[in-house]
Protein backbone atom coordinates (compact mmCIF):
# COMPACT_ATOMS: atom_id res chain seq x y z
CA UNK A 1 0.00 0.00 0.00
CA UNK A 2 2.87 2.37 0.85
CA UNK A 3 4.40 1.70 -2.56
CA UNK A 4 1.10 2.50 -4.28
CA UNK A 5 0.79 5.76 -2.35
CA UNK A 6 4.42 6.63 -3.09
CA UNK A 7 3.94 5.97 -6.80
CA UNK A 8 0.75 8.01 -6.78
CA UNK A 9 2.58 10.86 -5.11
CA UNK A 10 5.36 10.72 -7.69
CA UNK A 11 2.77 10.71 -10.46
CA UNK A 12 1.02 13.78 -9.04
CA UNK A 13 4.33 15.64 -8.67
CA UNK A 14 5.27 14.86 -12.29
CA UNK A 15 1.80 15.88 -13.42
CA UNK A 16 2.12 19.19 -11.59
CA UNK A 17 5.59 19.81 -13.01
CA UNK A 18 4.25 19.23 -16.53
CA UNK A 19 1.03 21.18 -15.96
CA UNK A 20 2.72 24.42 -14.94
CA UNK A 21 4.74 24.93 -18.16
CA UNK A 22 1.80 23.65 -20.22
CA UNK A 23 -0.45 26.29 -18.66
CA UNK A 24 2.20 28.96 -19.22
CA UNK A 25 2.53 27.92 -22.87
CA UNK A 26 -1.26 28.01 -23.29
CA UNK A 27 -1.38 31.53 -21.89
CA UNK A 28 1.47 32.63 -24.14
CA UNK A 29 -0.41 31.29 -27.17
CA UNK A 30 -3.61 33.02 -26.12
CA UNK A 31 -5.50 29.80 -25.40
CA UNK A 32 -8.32 29.63 -22.88
CA UNK A 33 -10.87 27.10 -21.70
CA UNK A 34 -14.63 27.62 -21.82
CA UNK A 35 -16.83 26.10 -19.14
CA UNK A 36 -20.51 25.90 -18.33
CA UNK A 37 -23.34 26.06 -20.82
CA UNK A 38 -26.42 28.10 -19.91
CA UNK A 39 -29.28 26.34 -21.67
CA UNK A 40 -31.02 29.63 -22.36
CA UNK A 41 -28.53 29.92 -25.23
CA UNK A 42 -30.63 27.35 -27.09
CA UNK A 43 -33.96 29.07 -26.45
CA UNK A 44 -35.70 29.74 -29.76
CA UNK A 45 -39.01 30.90 -28.32
CA UNK A 46 -39.18 34.71 -28.84
CA UNK A 47 -36.31 34.56 -31.36
CA UNK A 48 -36.55 37.35 -33.90
CA UNK A 49 -37.56 39.42 -35.62
CA UNK A 50 -36.65 37.78 -38.91
CA UNK A 51 -37.75 40.05 -41.73
CA UNK A 52 -38.13 38.75 -45.29
CA UNK A 53 -39.07 40.40 -48.56
CA UNK A 54 -42.09 38.88 -50.30
CA UNK A 55 -44.07 39.70 -53.43
CA UNK A 56 -46.50 41.71 -51.27
CA UNK A 57 -43.91 43.60 -49.19
CA UNK A 58 -42.21 42.62 -45.91
CA UNK A 59 -42.98 39.62 -43.73
CA UNK A 60 -41.94 39.86 -40.07
CA UNK A 61 -41.66 36.60 -38.12
CA UNK A 62 -41.12 36.05 -34.40
CA UNK A 63 -40.86 32.52 -33.05
CA UNK A 64 -43.16 31.97 -30.08
CA UNK A 65 -43.69 29.06 -27.69
CA UNK A 66 -41.37 26.46 -26.21
CA UNK A 67 -40.44 22.81 -26.53
CA UNK A 68 -43.04 21.95 -23.87
CA UNK A 69 -45.98 23.79 -25.44
CA UNK A 70 -44.85 23.68 -29.06
CA UNK A 71 -43.65 26.48 -31.35
CA UNK A 72 -45.54 28.78 -33.67
CA UNK A 73 -44.88 31.91 -35.73
CA UNK A 74 -46.21 35.32 -34.89
CA UNK A 75 -46.34 36.92 -38.33
CA UNK A 76 -46.96 40.48 -39.44
CA UNK A 77 -46.93 41.94 -42.93
CA UNK A 78 -46.04 45.45 -44.08
CA UNK A 79 -46.12 47.25 -47.42
CA UNK A 80 -42.88 47.37 -49.41
CA UNK A 81 -42.06 51.04 -48.74
CA UNK A 82 -43.41 51.18 -45.21
CA UNK A 83 -41.24 51.39 -42.08
CA UNK A 84 -42.35 49.60 -38.93
CA UNK A 85 -41.37 48.90 -35.34
CA UNK A 86 -40.26 45.49 -34.09
CA UNK A 87 -39.31 44.18 -30.66
CA UNK A 88 -36.10 42.25 -29.95
CA UNK A 89 -35.81 40.05 -26.85
CA UNK A 90 -32.62 38.81 -25.14
CA UNK A 91 -33.29 35.55 -23.25
CA UNK A 92 -30.39 35.71 -20.78
CA UNK A 93 -31.82 38.64 -18.81
CA UNK A 94 -35.25 38.81 -20.48
CA UNK A 95 -34.55 42.37 -21.66
CA UNK A 96 -36.18 43.89 -24.72
CA UNK A 97 -35.69 46.80 -27.07
CA UNK A 98 -37.60 48.25 -29.98
CA UNK A 99 -36.05 48.87 -33.36
CA UNK A 100 -37.46 50.92 -36.22
CA UNK A 101 -37.09 48.90 -39.42
CA UNK A 102 -36.63 51.04 -42.53
CA UNK A 103 -36.40 48.82 -45.62
CA UNK A 104 -34.53 51.41 -47.74
CA UNK A 105 -30.83 50.50 -47.56
CA UNK A 106 -27.94 52.56 -48.94
CA UNK A 107 -24.25 51.75 -49.34
CA UNK A 108 -22.21 53.97 -46.97
CA UNK A 109 -19.36 56.25 -48.08
CA UNK A 110 -15.79 54.95 -48.06
CA UNK A 111 -13.92 58.02 -46.71
CA UNK A 112 -14.75 60.20 -43.70
CA UNK A 113 -12.71 63.12 -42.37
CA UNK A 114 -14.19 65.18 -39.56
CA UNK A 115 -11.77 64.87 -36.65
CA UNK A 116 -14.41 63.46 -34.30
CA UNK A 117 -13.59 60.82 -31.62
CA UNK A 118 -13.57 57.22 -32.75
CA UNK A 119 -14.08 53.94 -30.87
CA UNK A 120 -13.32 50.68 -32.67
CA UNK A 121 -13.75 47.04 -31.68
CA UNK A 122 -13.93 43.74 -33.52
CA UNK A 123 -14.74 40.04 -33.31
CA UNK A 124 -17.56 40.15 -30.76
CA UNK A 125 -18.88 36.93 -32.37
CA UNK A 126 -22.57 36.88 -31.54
CA UNK A 127 -22.29 38.03 -27.90
CA UNK A 128 -24.95 40.69 -27.42
CA UNK A 129 -24.56 41.25 -23.66
CA UNK A 130 -20.82 41.75 -24.00
CA UNK A 131 -21.30 44.31 -26.77
CA UNK A 132 -24.15 46.12 -25.01
CA UNK A 133 -22.39 46.38 -21.66
CA UNK A 134 -19.11 47.51 -23.21
CA UNK A 135 -20.80 50.34 -25.11
CA UNK A 136 -22.64 51.44 -21.99
CA UNK A 137 -19.44 51.53 -19.94
CA UNK A 138 -17.61 53.40 -22.70
CA UNK A 139 -20.44 55.95 -22.87
CA UNK A 140 -21.36 55.25 -26.48
CA UNK A 141 -24.94 54.63 -25.37
CA UNK A 142 -26.89 54.68 -22.11
CA UNK A 143 -28.71 51.85 -20.33
CA UNK A 144 -31.84 52.52 -22.39
CA UNK A 145 -29.68 51.91 -25.51
CA UNK A 146 -29.82 55.55 -26.55
CA UNK A 147 -26.82 56.90 -28.48
CA UNK A 148 -24.67 59.18 -26.31
CA UNK A 149 -21.51 59.45 -28.46
CA UNK A 150 -22.63 62.61 -30.25
CA UNK A 151 -20.87 63.07 -33.59
CA UNK A 152 -18.38 60.31 -32.82
CA UNK A 153 -17.62 57.22 -34.89
CA UNK A 154 -18.28 53.69 -33.64
CA UNK A 155 -16.31 51.38 -35.94
CA UNK A 156 -17.09 47.65 -35.89
CA UNK A 157 -14.22 45.86 -37.60
CA UNK A 158 -15.93 42.61 -38.56
CA UNK A 159 -16.92 39.20 -37.18
CA UNK A 160 -19.93 40.17 -35.12
CA UNK A 161 -21.80 37.03 -36.30
CA UNK A 162 -21.28 33.27 -35.72
CA UNK A 163 -20.22 31.26 -32.66
CA UNK A 164 -22.33 33.10 -30.09
CA UNK A 165 -26.03 32.49 -29.56
CA UNK A 166 -27.02 36.18 -29.68
CA UNK A 167 -26.33 37.08 -33.31
CA UNK A 168 -29.91 38.20 -33.97
CA UNK A 169 -29.97 40.56 -30.98
CA UNK A 170 -26.50 41.89 -31.72
CA UNK A 171 -27.25 42.72 -35.35
CA UNK A 172 -30.49 44.48 -34.50
CA UNK A 173 -28.74 46.56 -31.84
CA UNK A 174 -26.14 47.65 -34.41
CA UNK A 175 -28.98 48.46 -36.82
CA UNK A 176 -30.70 50.54 -34.12
CA UNK A 177 -27.51 52.39 -33.15
CA UNK A 178 -26.76 53.18 -36.77
CA UNK A 179 -30.02 55.11 -37.02
CA UNK A 180 -29.60 56.79 -33.62
CA UNK A 181 -26.04 57.92 -34.42
CA UNK A 182 -27.08 59.35 -37.77
CA UNK A 183 -29.79 61.44 -36.09
CA UNK A 184 -27.11 63.15 -33.97
CA UNK A 185 -24.52 63.55 -36.72
CA UNK A 186 -22.53 60.50 -35.60
CA UNK A 187 -21.72 57.30 -37.43
CA UNK A 188 -21.75 53.55 -36.93
CA UNK A 189 -19.44 51.83 -39.40
CA UNK A 190 -19.88 48.09 -39.90
CA UNK A 191 -16.83 46.75 -41.76
CA UNK A 192 -17.53 43.20 -42.87
CA UNK A 193 -15.33 40.37 -41.67
CA UNK A 194 -14.86 36.91 -43.09
CA UNK A 195 -17.70 35.51 -40.97
CA UNK A 196 -20.25 38.06 -42.20
CA UNK A 197 -19.16 37.21 -45.74
CA UNK A 198 -19.43 33.49 -44.99
CA UNK A 199 -23.00 33.99 -43.80
CA UNK A 200 -23.88 35.98 -46.93
CA UNK A 201 -22.49 33.07 -48.95
CA UNK A 202 -24.66 30.56 -47.07
CA UNK A 203 -21.82 29.17 -44.95
CA UNK A 204 -23.12 28.71 -41.39
CA UNK A 205 -20.62 26.09 -40.21
CA UNK A 206 -19.56 28.36 -37.34
CA UNK A 207 -23.05 29.50 -36.36
CA UNK A 208 -24.55 28.52 -33.01
CA UNK A 209 -26.69 25.37 -33.11
CA UNK A 210 -29.69 27.40 -32.01
CA UNK A 211 -30.04 28.78 -35.53
CA UNK A 212 -30.53 25.36 -37.07
CA UNK A 213 -33.71 24.94 -35.05
CA UNK A 214 -34.76 28.55 -35.58
CA UNK A 215 -34.52 28.20 -39.37
CA UNK A 216 -36.66 25.06 -39.27
CA UNK A 217 -39.40 26.73 -37.23
CA UNK A 218 -39.27 29.69 -39.61
CA UNK A 219 -39.94 27.15 -42.40
CA UNK A 220 -36.70 28.09 -44.11
CA UNK A 221 -33.23 26.74 -44.70
CA UNK A 222 -30.50 28.31 -42.60
CA UNK A 223 -28.82 30.13 -45.48
CA UNK A 224 -32.05 32.07 -46.05
CA UNK A 225 -31.62 33.86 -42.69
CA UNK A 226 -28.98 36.06 -44.36
CA UNK A 227 -30.12 35.54 -47.93
CA UNK A 228 -30.98 38.23 -50.49
CA UNK A 229 -34.62 38.30 -49.32
CA UNK A 230 -33.71 38.72 -45.64
CA UNK A 231 -33.57 42.33 -44.51
CA UNK A 232 -30.53 41.71 -42.30
CA UNK A 233 -28.82 39.95 -45.19
CA UNK A 234 -29.54 42.85 -47.55
CA UNK A 235 -28.33 45.32 -44.91
CA UNK A 236 -25.07 43.42 -44.36
CA UNK A 237 -24.48 43.14 -48.11
CA UNK A 238 -24.58 46.94 -48.37
CA UNK A 239 -21.60 47.38 -46.03
CA UNK A 240 -18.00 48.07 -46.96
CA UNK A 241 -14.95 45.85 -46.48
CA UNK A 242 -12.57 48.76 -45.93
CA UNK A 243 -13.01 52.40 -44.97
CA UNK A 244 -10.75 55.34 -44.26
CA UNK A 245 -11.89 57.37 -41.25
CA UNK A 246 -9.97 60.41 -40.03
CA UNK A 247 -6.83 59.21 -41.79
CA UNK A 248 -6.99 55.61 -40.50
CA UNK A 249 -7.79 52.53 -42.55
CA UNK A 250 -10.18 49.99 -41.04
CA UNK A 251 -10.22 46.48 -42.48
CA UNK A 252 -10.99 43.17 -40.81
CA UNK A 253 -8.01 41.08 -41.92
CA UNK A 254 -5.47 43.43 -43.43
CA UNK A 255 -3.96 44.65 -46.66
CA UNK A 256 -1.68 42.23 -48.45
CA UNK A 257 1.34 44.04 -49.95
CA UNK A 258 0.07 43.05 -53.38
CA UNK A 259 -2.69 45.66 -53.24
CA UNK A 260 -0.09 48.37 -53.80
CA UNK A 261 1.43 46.63 -56.80
CA UNK A 262 -2.07 46.13 -58.24
CA UNK A 263 -2.83 49.85 -57.80
CA UNK A 264 -6.23 49.33 -56.18
CA UNK A 265 -8.01 52.29 -54.62
CA UNK A 266 -10.52 52.08 -51.76
CA UNK A 267 -13.68 52.47 -53.84
CA UNK A 268 -12.47 49.88 -56.35
CA UNK A 269 -11.62 47.36 -53.62
CA UNK A 270 -15.03 47.73 -52.00
CA UNK A 271 -16.79 47.31 -55.33
CA UNK A 272 -14.84 44.18 -56.26
CA UNK A 273 -15.21 42.52 -52.87
CA UNK A 274 -18.91 43.39 -52.67
CA UNK A 275 -19.47 41.68 -56.01
CA UNK A 276 -18.27 38.47 -54.33
CA UNK A 277 -20.18 38.79 -51.05
CA UNK A 278 -22.53 36.05 -52.18
CA UNK A 279 -20.04 34.01 -54.22
CA UNK A 280 -17.53 31.84 -52.34
CA UNK A 281 -13.92 32.13 -53.43
CA UNK A 282 -12.44 29.35 -55.55
CA UNK A 283 -9.07 29.19 -57.32
CA UNK A 284 -9.27 29.86 -61.05
CA UNK A 285 -6.93 28.39 -63.68
CA UNK A 286 -6.10 31.98 -64.63
CA UNK A 287 -6.50 34.23 -61.55
CA UNK A 288 -8.18 37.61 -61.90
CA UNK A 289 -6.74 40.74 -60.27
CA UNK A 290 -9.57 40.86 -57.72
CA UNK A 291 -8.75 37.34 -56.51
CA UNK A 292 -6.10 38.91 -54.30
CA UNK A 293 -8.89 40.77 -52.46
CA UNK A 294 -11.19 37.79 -51.88
CA UNK A 295 -8.68 34.95 -51.45
CA UNK A 296 -9.03 33.18 -48.09
CA UNK A 297 -5.41 33.97 -47.26
CA UNK A 298 -4.72 37.32 -48.92
CA UNK A 299 -8.20 38.85 -48.98
CA UNK A 300 -9.21 41.99 -47.10
CA UNK A 301 -11.26 39.98 -44.63
CA UNK A 302 -8.73 37.13 -44.34
CA UNK A 303 -5.13 38.38 -44.39
CA UNK A 304 -3.25 37.76 -41.11
CA UNK A 305 0.16 39.08 -42.09
CA UNK A 306 0.19 42.07 -39.75
CA UNK A 307 -0.22 40.01 -36.58
CA UNK A 308 1.71 36.97 -37.77
CA UNK A 309 4.60 39.23 -38.84
CA UNK A 310 4.55 38.20 -42.49
CA UNK A 311 4.70 41.79 -43.76
CA UNK A 312 7.82 43.92 -43.46
CA UNK A 313 7.89 47.44 -42.05
CA UNK A 314 8.70 48.74 -45.53
CA UNK A 315 5.65 46.98 -46.99
CA UNK A 316 3.37 48.38 -44.30
CA UNK A 317 4.74 51.88 -44.85
CA UNK A 318 4.32 51.55 -48.61
CA UNK A 319 0.71 50.45 -48.21
CA UNK A 320 -0.13 53.39 -45.98
CA UNK A 321 1.56 55.84 -48.35
CA UNK A 322 -0.46 54.39 -51.22
CA UNK A 323 -3.72 55.15 -49.40
CA UNK A 324 -2.56 58.35 -47.72
CA UNK A 325 -3.22 56.89 -44.28
CA UNK A 326 -1.59 57.26 -40.88
CA UNK A 327 -2.23 53.69 -39.71
CA UNK A 328 -4.38 50.62 -40.35
CA UNK A 329 -6.68 49.04 -37.74
CA UNK A 330 -7.34 45.29 -38.02
CA UNK A 331 -9.20 42.50 -36.25
CA UNK A 332 -9.39 38.83 -37.30
CA UNK A 333 -6.21 37.55 -35.61
CA UNK A 334 -6.45 37.38 -31.79
CA UNK A 335 -4.15 39.39 -29.53
CA UNK A 336 -4.12 39.52 -25.74
CA UNK A 337 -4.88 43.21 -25.69
CA UNK A 338 -5.27 46.10 -28.12
CA UNK A 339 -1.77 46.87 -29.29
CA UNK A 340 0.44 48.82 -31.66
CA UNK A 341 2.60 46.97 -34.16
CA UNK A 342 5.04 48.04 -36.90
CA UNK A 343 6.10 51.24 -35.10
CA UNK A 344 2.48 52.13 -34.43
CA UNK A 345 1.47 51.92 -38.07
CA UNK A 346 -0.74 48.85 -37.40
CA UNK A 347 -3.23 48.64 -34.53
CA UNK A 348 -4.49 45.12 -33.73
CA UNK A 349 -7.79 45.01 -31.81
CA UNK A 350 -9.10 41.42 -31.94
CA UNK A 351 -9.22 40.52 -28.24
CA UNK A 352 -11.20 37.59 -26.84
CA UNK A 353 -14.48 39.02 -25.61
CA UNK A 354 -16.56 37.39 -22.84
CA UNK A 355 -19.17 34.88 -23.93
CA UNK A 356 -22.82 35.56 -23.15
CA UNK A 357 -23.71 32.03 -22.09
CA UNK A 358 -20.41 30.47 -20.99
CA UNK A 359 -17.48 31.24 -18.69
CA UNK A 360 -13.80 31.15 -19.61
CA UNK A 361 -10.50 30.49 -17.85
CA UNK A 362 -8.66 32.78 -17.71
CA UNK A 363 -11.55 35.29 -17.62
CA UNK A 364 -12.02 37.27 -20.79
CA UNK A 365 -12.13 41.09 -20.82
CA UNK A 366 -13.37 43.25 -23.67
CA UNK A 367 -11.22 45.99 -25.13
CA UNK A 368 -11.54 48.48 -27.93
CA UNK A 369 -9.43 51.22 -29.49
CA UNK A 370 -10.18 54.88 -28.82
CA UNK A 371 -8.71 57.48 -31.18
CA UNK A 372 -9.25 61.02 -29.95
CA UNK A 373 -7.27 64.18 -30.52
CA UNK A 374 -4.55 62.25 -32.32
CA UNK A 375 -3.95 59.96 -29.31
CA UNK A 376 -4.55 56.20 -29.08
CA UNK A 377 -5.99 54.51 -25.99
CA UNK A 378 -7.12 51.06 -24.98
CA UNK A 379 -10.80 51.33 -24.11
CA UNK A 380 -11.49 48.82 -21.31
CA UNK A 381 -14.64 47.01 -20.23
CA UNK A 382 -14.96 49.00 -17.01
CA UNK A 383 -15.16 52.27 -18.96
CA UNK A 384 -11.58 53.35 -18.33
CA UNK A 385 -8.99 54.20 -20.99
CA UNK A 386 -5.27 53.43 -20.96
CA UNK A 387 -2.90 55.30 -23.27
CA UNK A 388 -1.19 53.15 -25.91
Amino acid sequence: MKRVLANLGHFLVVLLVLAVPAAALALALGLDVDYGDDMRAYKVGDEGPHVFRTAEGWQVDHIRGSRAEGFWLERHRHAAGQGFDATVQFPLDDSRFTVRVEPDIATPPVVYDDGQPLLALSDVEGNYRTFRDFLIQQRVMDRELRWTFGRGHLVLVGDFVDRGASTTQLLWLIYKLEQAARAQGGHVHFILGNHEIKNLQGNFQSAHKKYIGAAGILERQQHELMGPDALLGRWLASKNSIEKINGHLFVHGGLHPGVVAAGFDLAQMNRLVREHYRRPYFPRPQPLPEDLLIHTQTGLAWYRGYVENEASQAQVDATLRHFGAKAVVVGHTPVWRVQKRYDGRVLAIDVKHPLDYRGSMPPRRSEGLLIEGGAYSRALADGSRVAL
